[in-house]
């Protein structure tokens, strides 16, 4: 592995096995809570679920042992029981909001989700695009779901809303909006981020009920942040950290503190507005709620699947620096205020977090000098790039004029795994520089050398006639969750080949080329 470093650290090879969090007693425990609440109400419960139902990677990175999928199992389990509404805003179709995870549009989301959900055996019964006012991409979405035979109902804003619960609560308010039509005892309402109209949609829905005799009732399920753990446990830090756009913080609740002398935890919006949501109910039922509290709505049950408190401490801990980077990287590219970035240091000084605690950072930043050292960077610009394997060894890799160092660093790391010695070629010269021809040569690109996604490609056709790349092909997966730090933000290309190989990646917010557009 020419110009790679390679460490070791014992305690690495402890922490990545070990694991904090129990499925099967979660799941056990979610599901009693969830029909125990559906049982508070004879008729019908709409459901809100906060955060993500599929590839909820957040919760799965401070809750090690957490299947980022398991909130789908708990829905395969009542399925025969449950209609699944999925909720867009408009506004985000318009603006074409970004899930960064995946890196594609929410309305790409929501066509990825149904996909999603029929694969896992379950079909969406409907989709609502909230506060519509007819804007063009919302309506042009609407026709493609429409045409797809997907059942689509469009919410417009709610007069009144939020002071005049009179006018909220009326046929002008919640009942201008069409009812959605559902048949099943729990409906589940969802959507691809906050702000999608989740709670608007069950309490409008809940209205239509009401008028037809049927006693619905309303509940929220919200991961984070976990309502019986203690304030300042780093698992609800670690909350306001990913949540840092939206600027929530981790209160106690003071409204359940007053009705049952119990501390418990909820985030501001929710705590703030709890007496208009208490109130709204209340003016449709005509009943008294049986909600105290919004910790009293809510059937979160994430506390009774932690096993190891302390593993899932280190674990929010490390995903409060990566929060912060994300942040950094997002100022640098106009995407967040200097605000934002502040909010972000000081949760760091509140967790005593430094950024050389995430030990990829360092190890990635010694690549970078040496390969300015050597002089062999790409236009004079010198990056690293370090990964933590599974068993804690740390692998680097550097920039050259032939490739990224996302490319160097992945190469590196499965010829690591797979045993191979470092003066061995994994990629053909030949074929390196037919794509460094057709970049440069054809495309007429700015930049020649090869960037993860192009090296990812470069490796499979290698591995038809190499045996030693399609041992590193083979290997690739094994780099699944590992932890990744780059010394500049990476290339779109770049991104997305981590992406595809499902690491957690940070990055330091620095341009890796002088130019400002960042092109394949």
């Amino acid at each position: 592995m020419t110009g790679c470093f390679v460490y070791q650290f014992d305690h690495f090879i402890r922490s990545s096995v070990k694991t904090g969090f129990n499925n099967e007693k979660y799941l056990k425990e979610q599901t009693a809570a969830i029909l125990e609440r559906v049982n508070c109400f004879n008729d019908k419960l709409y459901l809100e679920f906060g955060g993500k139902i599929l590839y909820d990677y957040h919760a799965a990175r401070v809750l090690p042992g957490f299947d980022p999928n398991v909130k789908m199992r708990l829905l395969q389990k009542l399925k025969d029981k449950t209609d699944v509404v999925l909720c867009i805003y408009a506004g985000d179709i318009e603006r074409k909001k970004i899930r960064a995870d995946f890196g594609i549009t929410y309305d790409s989301d929501v066509l990825k989700t149904i996909d999603d959900f029929r694969e896992w055996g379950i079909e969406i019964t409907a989709i609502v695009i909230t506060r519509y006012q007819g804007q063009l991409p919302a309506k042009a979405f609407k026709n493609k779901l429409e045409r797809n035979g997907i059942k689509v109902y469009t919410h417009m804003n709610t007069r009144g809303y939020p002071t005049d619960v009179d006018s909220i609560v009326s046929d002008d308010g919640y009942g201008a909006n069409e009812y959605i039509k559902t048949t099943k005892p729990i409906v589940v309402v969802t959507g691809p981020g906050p702000g999608s109209g989740k709670l608007a949609t069950c309490l409008c829905n809940l209205y239509h009920e009401y008028k037809n005799g049927i006693k619905a009732g309303y509940a929220k399920f919200e991961t984070f942040p976990v309502w019986d753990l203690p304030l300042n446990h780093k698992v609800n830090i670690a909350y306001e950290a990913a949540t840092i756009d939206l600027k929530d913080s981790v209160l106690i609740d003071h409204h359940h503190l007053e009705a049952y002398n119990t501390k418990t935890v909820n985030y501001n919006r929710d705590i703030e507005a709890f007496p208009l949501v208490k109130r709204i109910i209340e003016k449709i039922t005509g009943e008294e709620s049986i909600y105290k509290s919004p910790t009293d709505m809510g059937v979160n049950r994430a506390s009774s699947g932690i096993t190891d408190n302390s593993v899932v401490q280190d674990a929010a801990c490390q995903e409060i620096i990566r929060r912060y980077f994300r942040c950094a990287y997002e100022y640098t590219m106009g995407l967040a205020d200097k605000d934002a970035l502040h909010r972000a240091e000081m949760i760091m000084e509140r967790v005593n977090a430094r950024i050389e605690n995430r030990k990829v950072v360092m190890p990635a930043r010694e690549a970078a000098n040496e390969a300015k050292e050597c002089g062999k960077g790409n236009q004079g610009i010198y990056c690293g790039a370090a990964i933590q394997l599974a068993d804690g060894t740390i692998i680097s890799g550097k920039n050259s004029p032939l490739m990224h160092a996302a490319s160097s660093l992945v190469l590196n790391a499965t010829k690591h795994l797979a045993g191979i010695p470092d003066n061995m070629h994994l990629l053909p010269k030949n074929i390196i520089d037919s794509v460094t021809y057709l970049k440069k040569d054809i495309l007429k690109g700015k930049m020649a050398s090869l960037d993860l996604e192009e090296t990812l490609i470069v490796l499979g056709i290698s591995a038809l006639s190499n045996p030693a790349a399609q041992m590193a092909l083979e290997n690739l997966k094994n780099l699944n969750n590992c932890e990744v730090h780059l010394t500049h933000i990476p290339t779109p290309g770049d991104e997305a080949g981590f992406r595809k190989l499902q690491v957690n990646l940070t990055c330091d917010p620095v341009f890796s080329s002088r130019n400002l557009f960042l092109s394949k």
